[in-house]
């Protein structure tokens, strides 16, 4: 099977046909209508095979991942998800392994209602690129540059089961049997918070998806607005699989740096706080409050209100030599 048939017969077929987009796979380009009175906010993540997911992950997972972690950048955003882009290095032509993708890829294109609408198809090691839109209401986005000294520090679901699953396909840990599956969904199947950001939009000051851990992401958030934080390990909400499976010291670790974990850590005023709490509890998205944001231009972290010495940053590229 050559490109543009592999395009045509996994590709092109969807269920996903929005009205904004006026022309979509076959052309040099696509093209969409831009929404009166909306912005377009735009992402772009590379999944690469044995950086990004194990080898022996599934296909359809390879296919669900790489649309979720775009997902997530977008509702980091306070963003509604509408279209993507899809390019994808294959070593070969494999039908069962493009059918068992295509599924994860349109699975949760369908549950989003986005629509993919053009991409490429080349010959090389196996990386997929996917490049997703979506749109605000006009001036109402979140960035990661408007958390202020005083801010409360949020972040949505558990921590660190993604990077436990992880850990257990390397074999530097073991898990119990019966908590593989249930770890190894939250690694390879993770679900954007793309309903909570959206919501947070009318809330939050900051805001960020966690990917490369909760330090090396706050981080950012740091440094875009100019503060500091303070992270109360012992808030941070943990599974009752970590907490069976690990010692209390290694959970806080690996929830501080294991990445992978795609919930929402944003930052709230004293004044919104409530109203937060209030409206995120509507939508069924469970929230944490975990440190609060400073001055000091430093990240600090404390247990049992005693400070206690910062381990590890989190994951980045190419820090490895």
């Amino acid at each position: 099977m050559k490109e543009f048939e592999l395009i045509k017969h996994f590709f092109t077929e969807q269920a996903v046909k929005r009205k904004d987009v006026l022309l979509g796979i076959g052309d040099d380009c696509a093209v969409v209508a831009s929404p009166e009175n909306q912005n377009i906010v735009v992402t772009t993540d590379t999944l690469v095979a044995g950086i990004h997911f194990p080898l022996e992950t599934s296909p359809r997972a390879i296919g669900h991942k790489a649309v979720a972690v775009n997902l997530s950048d977008i509702a980091a955003m306070g963003a509604k998800p509408s279209w993507l882009s899809l390019a994808i290095t294959l070593p070969e032509v494999n039908n069962d392994w493009l059918t068992e993708f295509s599924l994860g890829v349109f699975e949760l294109c369908e549950y989003y209602n986005v629509q993919l609408i053009g991409g490429d198809t080349t010959q090389g090691p196996l990386s997929i690129t996917i490049t997703a839109q979506g749109l605000t209401p006009e001036g109402k986005y979140l960035t990661r540059s408007g958390a202020k000294a005083g801010d409360w520090l949020y972040v949505t679901g558990e921590l660190g089961d993604a990077a436990l699953a992880l850990q257990h396909y390397k074999k530097q840990v073991s898990v119990n049997y019966d908590f593989v599956d249930k770890i190894k969904a939250k690694l390879d199947y993770p679900m954007p918070r793309v309903l909570a950001g959206q919501t947070l939009r009318e809330y939050a000051s900051a805001a960020i998806d966690l990917s490369d851990g909760l330090l090396a992401d706050l981080g950012h958030i740091c440094r875009a607005s100019n503060v500091g934080a303070n992270i109360v390990l012992n808030a941070i909400p943990l599974s009752d699989i970590m907490q069976e499976s690990l010692l209390f010291d290694d959970a806080i670790s690996l929830a501080l740096s294991g990445g992978d974990d795609y919930e929402l850590l944003f930052t709230v005023s004293e004044d919104n706080k409530v109203g937060m709490e209030t409206a995120l509890s509507h939508v069924g998205t469970p929230v944490t409050c975990i440190g609060q944001i400073n001055a000091s231009q430093t990240i600090s972290t404390t247990l049992n209100n005693k400070p206690v010495p910062i381990k590890n940053t989190g994951f980045e590229h190419f820090s490895v030599k």
